[in-house]
Order: structure tokens, then sequence, then C-alpha cells
């Protein structure tokens, strides 16, 4: 009861700090960059505590938790860049102007026609209950 209680404080803690910090990227990744480097900071000196945390057993473990987690791939190469490759498609850098625009309104439409089947879902939904409602 109490992690949970944690848990949604820092959930809505974080939106709020969230909705602040979009307005200043520059800070917003200054203030996110200390926080990482200062966690990996802890991180790096609680692992010195342990006689079998150096070098090689670190390499290893490390590996085995980022295997276990599925975070090795998408962390160090990540999954545009596979997906990208799956696809055959082009590079970022190598695509012209008129590829990334023509991607662009493939994006828009997707997201026009999500709008439309959302406002359809939501009146299936009052639908429903207007029904339910009236059974009862």
């Amino acid at each position: 009861m109490l992690f949970k209680k944690i848990v949604t404080f820092f959930d809505k803690l974080e939106d709020k700090v969230r909705f602040h910090l979009s307005r200043w990227p520059i800070v917003y990744a200054l203030i996110g960059g200390v926080g990482i480097v200062l966690f990996w900071k802890g991180v790096w000196e609680t692992a010195e505590y342990s006689p079998y945390l150096h070098g090689p057993a670190s390499i290893v473990l490390g590996t085995v938790i980022m295997l276990m987690t599925g975070l090795l791939v998408s962390f160090f190469i990540g999954d545009s860049i596979i997906m990208s490759g799956f696809k055959r498609e082009k590079k970022l850098v190598e695509k012209t102007e008129e590829e990334i625009r023509a991607e662009g309104s493939k994006v828009d439409e997707v997201m026009i026609k999500l709008d439309q089947i959302e406002r359809e879902l939501e009146t299936i939904e009052a639908d429903h209950a207007h029904d339910h409602q009236s059974v009862k």
C-alpha cells in the first residue's frame, strides 16, 4: 500500500515537472544530464564496495543484466536503427527533403485517421452506456 502511494506521488510529480520543464528544453536537458550522471556515479561507487565487481566481472554481470532485461541492443543501437535496417530504409542523413516531408505527411494522415477512430469509439461507448442505462 505504501509502495503504491509512493509510486503514485512520483508519477504525478513527474507529470508536473515534465510539463514545466518542457518549455525550456536546454534547462530540461541540463537537469536531466546532471541526474543521469549522479545516478551512474552512485552505481559506480556502490559497485566499488564489492570485491567481485571489478573489470571483467562487471562487464559480464552488466551484459547478463542487459540481455535479461532486453536493454542491450535497444540501448546501444536503438530500435529505430534496427527497424530501418529490416525495412531497408535510408538513414535520415541520406534522405532528401522531399522524402522527409512525404513521411511527415503520412504520419499526419495516420494521426487524422486515429482521431477519427477515437471519435467513433467514443460514440460507440456513449451509445453502449446509454443502451445499458435504458435497460435498467
